[in-house]
């Protein structure tokens, strides 16, 4: 490494944030990443180990020590080229990734983790302001057709290594716009959406051609999945118009709460709720948008989707804003000796929850209680009874019922499944979770029981981060084209 000595000269040094007062006004990102010299510093860091955990901590494998290293030296150039090398969209990952390397990181064994999250922003931001992104286009065309559907991060992933392997790759999406859950999950103020419009504009360049508002199958008419489809394409066209179909639609069907009160007015999914606001962003018109300004908020989740439904209320305007979690509050700090180099177990506080926000744990919701008078029909509070675990299986406490006022109730629980109808569409088989039954070994990865037909991301595995499901973009479009060529030169 540059500097061997690094990791006992230097702290960690942190992103900042703009102002609470500020950033709440608007849905621009608020992340004040690190300057160049913060970022060579914070890279020299980075130890010189035998076994550098940082990799396989990593879903894609991204070679941290090496983009590390080039940072420190002041080879930008070749350290987004590294970076590049396992990971499509390091803008993605850079904003939105939780950082799994950084637990795994071997300084993270009793000393604070190198910033890698931030070094990867850095990089992959100076890659685009100096013009280095550029599109790939394959040398030659392989006469092969692949149909994605879905085009969230494994169906953008795929797509990209598919068209540079030479074949001619149709992405297909149900909605107006690009992006899947990273369009239409994630809250500008995370990741402004001018990210992935570049990336779209490269993979046109690379021969990606994209299909908007085609819906794949089809969804019950009261399915509350995003969805502004104005053309439907059925299993059998697709199969019949490709050499080879990948489904990588997003794990859409949101986990329920099936209390009393639930058909309440007020009572929302957190993907009624978020997608709306994004498509507002945008400059769409959403007629009846879900609204949080002037009122009590509770959030039923302690998940990023319900941080997200945090920071989005505080831009309405909410008058106050509570989160519930079931669980127990985590420790502040992990067992280190215990946990690493795995994900720790341990409070999490994001900067939406810095916003303003009353957090409980161990808390079950027992019913929603529905309004009087004008408000008839309408949720005006809910019902909540303390809980702890005993003998694995959790109770209430006895005398800790209580009622909470609430005239939004937002239900960010995770996501139990993709949407079904198109697994059913295709007659693809499922698991005992509902996802597509595909395995992921070398030779046949990827492919479901269908003949031609690939199923990668949240489709296969269920709820999962952005970062798995470029992996599983990645590893399933070099699965593809072996299928499609006999052999295959793109990387895992």
């Amino acid at each position: 490494m540059g500097k061997v000595t690094g990791f006992l000269e230097f702290e960690r040094l942190e992103e900042g944030y703009e102002a609470v007062d500020s950033r709440v006004k608007s849905y621009k990102e608020f992340v004040i990443g690190l300057s160049a010299e913060q970022s060579q510093q914070q890279s020299a860091r980075c130890m010189d180990c035998g076994t550098p955990f940082c990799n396989s901590g990593c879903p894609v494998n991204n070679i941290i020590p090496d983009f590390n290293d080039l940072v420190y030296r002041g080879d930008w150039k070749l350290a987004i080229d590294v970076l590049h090398s396992t990971n499509n969209f390091p803008e993605f990952t850079g904003r939105v990734c939780p950082a799994p390397c950084e637990a795994a990181c071997t300084l993270n064994v009793n000393d604070d983790p190198v910033g890698i999250k931030s070094i990867e922003h850095a990089i992959i931001d100076r890659a685009w302001a100096e013009g280095w992104v550029q599109p790939r286009p394959p040398k030659a065309r392989s006469g092969k057709t692949v149909a994605v559907v879905g085009s969230g991060p494994a169906g953008l992933a795929a797509a990209q290594q598919l068209a540079r392997a030479g074949h001619a790759v149709t992405v297909f999406e149900k909605n107006s716009r690009i992006g899947g859950l990273l369009r239409y999950g994630i809250p500008d103020f995370k990741m402004e959406k001018t990210h992935i419009d570049r990336r779209i504009e490269q993979m046109q360049a690379e021969g990606v051609s994209f299909r908007t508002g085609v819906l794949v199958g089809a969804f019950p008419a009261d399915s509350k999945v995003t969805n502004d489809a104005q053309q439907v394409i059925s299993a059998d066209e697709l199969k019949a118009q490709f050499d080879a179909v990948l489904l990588c639609g997003g794990s859409e069907n949101s986990r329920d709460l099936p209390v009393p009160g639930r058909e309440l007015d007020g009572v929302h999914f957190a993907m009624e709720f978020l997608p709306q606001q994004n498509k507002v962003v945008a400059g769409d018109k959403v007629k009846g948008q879900i609204m949080a300004t002037g009122k009590h908020v509770v959030v039923i989740g302690g998940g990023d989707t319900g941080s997200d439904c945090v920071g989005t209320s505080n831009r309405h305007g909410a008058a106050s804003v509570t989160q519930f979690e079931l669980m127990p509050m985590p420790p502040e700090e992990e067992n280190r000796p215990m946990t690493w180099p795995y994900w720790p177990y341990k409070l999490r506080t994001s900067s939406s929850h810095e916003e303003g926000c009353e957090r409980t744990f161990a808390i079950a919701t027992k019913a929603f209680l529905p309004g009087t008078g004008k408000n008839k029909g309408k949720v005006a509070g809910l019902k909540t009874v303390h809980v702890e675990w005993q003998g694995g299986k959790m109770v209430e406490v006895p005398g800790t019922e209580k009622d909470w006022k609430a005239d939004l109730v937002l239900l960010a629980m995770g996501f139990v499944s993709p949407v079904a109808p198109v697994l059913e569409a295709f007659g693809v088989d499922k698991d005992g979770r509902g996802n597509a039954r595909a395995g992921t070994d070398d030779r046949g990865g990827y492919q479901t029981n269908v003949p031609k037909v690939f199923a990668a991301g949240d489709m296969r595995r269920g709820q999962s981060l952005v970062v798995w499901a470029i992996r599983e973009g990645r590893q399933a479009a070099r699965e593809v084209d072996r299928f499609l060529m006999g052999a295959t030169t793109l990387p895992r």
